[in-house]
């Protein structure tokens, strides 16, 4: 069998006395592009025919032997080779190949290996087959090799979650026939390769080897807990009936039905879903306005405000290697701030996040505590952390102008206040930015970093870097009430709030939640977060509602009562000796029975689609206005915002990918249509109707493709 395809040299192919080692080129993870599988299928061939050489192996260039496939090529037409057949090609060499495993070897990566007839990992290298959090699944025989060679159970274990493992689970699964003590691939590849030239060590074919049998109860089970798990996502559940599959089948039926599988899923909606937040996640950081501009230094940062939220803060910067200085009113304050740090760093070391002596370098020499503003001169970085009351946060910056070195940043944490009226209390409003952590703040991934009017560019690249640093997912977002998240999390709040006035009840729409794959429903949430936090806004906002806009008092009297969620045992639901999930609070429906009456409302019966429908219109309507403003620079901005800060499906993409995936027509007439009950909420947004009647999408202007005024909104932004 000769190879038509030419080497276009990504794969090089080099004599090592009788060893040919084949090193993958293709920076920065090796993925599996076309040229990249015709090179290893010419360099197998030439391998097979080359009789000078008696074992090959198959190493990465750079840090990784290979990441994975190429999933730009995705969306293209397949072009031979496909993978699966350069696989299956390796394993059937004549003589021995051995992959050489240093950094990871994932998805594709490992499936070659697999295909390999020994693997040799260095120390720290991992191996896994991601594929379900693209929506899909291991095409290339990853299902049916991995449980022929490691058993089902670790292929249960793998395929499904997507996790990759170390090197010695991996050699305990009998996944690495050896771990190298070797540094360099290339050297534990050839010590491997000279061993089993010399001992002649049978070749082992994964495709031939028989696992032991399992009782099929076995799997049913696997199907029920992922399923729990997945809370809706396809993949891994497929993964689990791929590899049921190798239980029952031949090789060679089974590599059909993994591909029948993979096709499917590789054509879905949650795929292209997960292929938007892949993408996006990487294009978050990459913005014109600061592009090539060098953060400020970042070594030591000083928090004000211990509660929760500052000492959360603290937490996730001590926890990443920076020095804190927390400022709190008294003694007494500082101490319980120095517990809860205390807490969630103790919390870490027994999940292996950190080790004991980090807990004691954090405490002996990265911590400090005072009462005194003069104790941040040195600070390069200033997080305020303090009650959400706009006076109060300006007295605060007013005393941190005083006191902080030039070219230190000042940042407020506001959830919803104006960062200009803040930073214009200041001599140097340059220098102030929004950093907007979640609760709890050393966990949540998510930070929003709000540029202000007069906000450096390389104090908006700081903030950028603080959220690399402390490993969160930054966003950038503009000036408004709420700024990205909060704002449109206040619009389908409302609008929930209207489904249930008007004849639905709040756990209707936690249900219908749940199934869209929420992890929790917003009135759970709600009373996680604490009723009293809505009341407090809704208080705020109460001078400024227009005469014509429907208002509901039925969480407030909730409050009234004392009863603000979990806190307090009580709230929407009614939580049981602290218990973590409630039942219904019954009081719930006789509060809202009395305002419909209050209100002469008539009761509507929705159906599950229909409050769904009324839900995500009016979070997608507002997450285009929040585009339309510049508020947040791009669709997929407000998408990996729902995701990370708001619970949002990953596997749906966000709002606007799924608004994409329903129709944007659809949607607009939908909010027309409700329009017609209340034209004051039901105001659609100029972006979505300008889309709709171009015919263009939320991913066209992802992609640059924005109709005229959207691009000119975001320029002026």
């Amino acid at each position: 069998m000769s190879s038509s395809f030419k080497s276009s040299g990504q794969v090089s192919y080099e004599l090592h006395d009788d060893v040919a080692v084949m090193t993958v080129n293709n920076a920065p993870v090796n993925a599996l592009s076309l040229a990249i599988r015709q090179d290893l299928q010419a360099n197998i061939e030439r391998f097979d025919s080359d009789a000078s050489a008696k074992a090959a192996v198959i190493v990465g260039a750079g840090k990784v032997f290979i990441a994975g496939a190429d999933i730009r090529e995705f969306k293209l037409p397949a072009i031979e080779p496909h993978l699966p057949d350069v696989i299956d090609r390796i394993e059937e060499c004549t003589k021995p190949v051995i992959a050489a495993i240093h950094g990871v070897a994932l998805g594709g990566g490992l499936e070659v290996a697999l295909g390999c007839h020994f693997r040799v990992g260095v120390k720290g290298a991992k191996v896994g087959l991601p594929e379900v959090h693209l929506g899909i699944i291991p095409g290339a025989g990853g299902t049916q090799r991995l449980p022929r060679l490691a058993g089902y159970e670790k292929a249960l274990e793998m395929i499904p979650s997507g996790a990759p493992i170390g090197t010695s689970d991996a050699k305990a699964a009998g996944i690495l026939d050896h771990v190298s003590e070797e540094s360099d691939a290339v050297a534990a590849g050839l010590a491997f390769a000279r061993s089993v030239i010399d001992e002649g060590t049978p070749m082992r074919r994964c495709s031939q080897l028989v696992p032991a049998a399992v009782d099929a109860k076995m799997f049913e089970a696997a199907k029920l807990a992922v399923a729990k798990r997945a809370r809706g996502q396809m993949s891994p559940v497929v993964g689990v009936e791929a590899v049921e599959v190798a239980s029952q089948t031949s090789f060679a039926e089974g590599m059909e039905k993994e591909r029948e599988m993979f096709m499917a899923l590789k054509n879905s909606a949650q795929h292209r879903a997960l292929s938007h937040a892949f993408f996006s996640d990487r294009a978050l950081g990459k913005l014109p306005e600061i592009e090539g501009v060098a953060p400020r230094q970042l070594k030591a940062i000083g928090v004000i405000g211990g509660g929760t939220m500052g000492a959360g803060i603290a937490t996730s910067a001590l926890m990443n290697g920076l020095s804190v200085t927390l400022i709190e009113r008294d003694e007494e304050a500082l101490g319980r701030a120095k517990a809860t740090i205390a807490a969630n760093i103790g919390g870490a070391v027994k999940k292996g996040k950190l080790s004991a002596d980090q807990e004691v370098r954090i405490f002996e020499e990265a911590l400090k505590l005072s009462t005194d503003y003069g104790s941040l001169s040195n600070a390069d970085l200033v997080i305020e952390a303090v009650f959400e009351d706009i006076e109060v946060k300006k007295q605060v910056f007013k005393q941190l102008d005083a006191v902080c070195k030039a070219g230190a940043v000042l940042a407020t944490n506001t959830s919803y206040l104006d960062v200009d009226a803040i930073a214009a209390v200041t001599e140097r409003p340059e220098d102030v930015i929004g950093l907007h952590f979640f609760s709890p703040a050393h966990i949540m991934k998510l930070l929003e970093v709000v540029v202000a009017e007069k906000t450096a560019p390389d104090v908006i690249a700081t903030g950028f870097q603080l959220g690399k640093i402390m490993r969160k997912v930054a966003v950038r977002a503009g000036v408004c009430d709420g700024f990205i998240g909060n704002r449109i999390l206040a619009s389908y709040r409302t609008a929930a709030d209207a489904i249930v006035m008007d004849g639905s009840t709040p756990f209707d729409v936690d249900e219908v939640m749940l199934e869209f794959g929420f992890a929790m429903g917003p009135y759970a949430v709600a009373d996680l977060a604490g009723l009293d936090i809505g009341w407090a806004t809704r208080k705020r906002k109460a001078p400024t509602l227009a005469p014509n806009e429907r208002f509901f008092t039925f969480p407030d009297r909730l409050c009234e009562q004392g009863w603000f969620g979990q806190k307090t045992g009580k709230g929407f639901y009614i939580y049981e000796n602290g218990a973590r999930k409630g039942v219904p609070n019954p009081t719930v429906f006789e509060v809202l029975a009395e305002e419909r009456k209050q209100k002469k409302i008539t009761e509507q019966n929705l159906s599950k689609e229909q409050i769904l429908e009324r839900y995500m219109a009016a979070m997608v309507n507002e997450a285009a206005k929040v585009v339309e403003e510049g508020i947040a620079l791009r669709p997929l901005d407000v998408d990996m915002t729902l995701i990370y800060g708001y619970g949002f499906p990953r596997w749906r993409g966000g709002p606007m990918q799924y608004a994409d995936e329903v129709g944007l027509e659809k949607i607009l007439n939908n909010i027309r249509e409700y329009a017609r009950e209340d034209d004051y909420f039901w105001q659609p947004a100029k972006l979505l109707e300008e889309l709709v009647e171009s015919g263009r999408t939320f991913a066209d202007l992802n992609a640059g493709k924005g109709s005229q005024s959207a691009t000119k909104t975001r320029e002026n932004a």
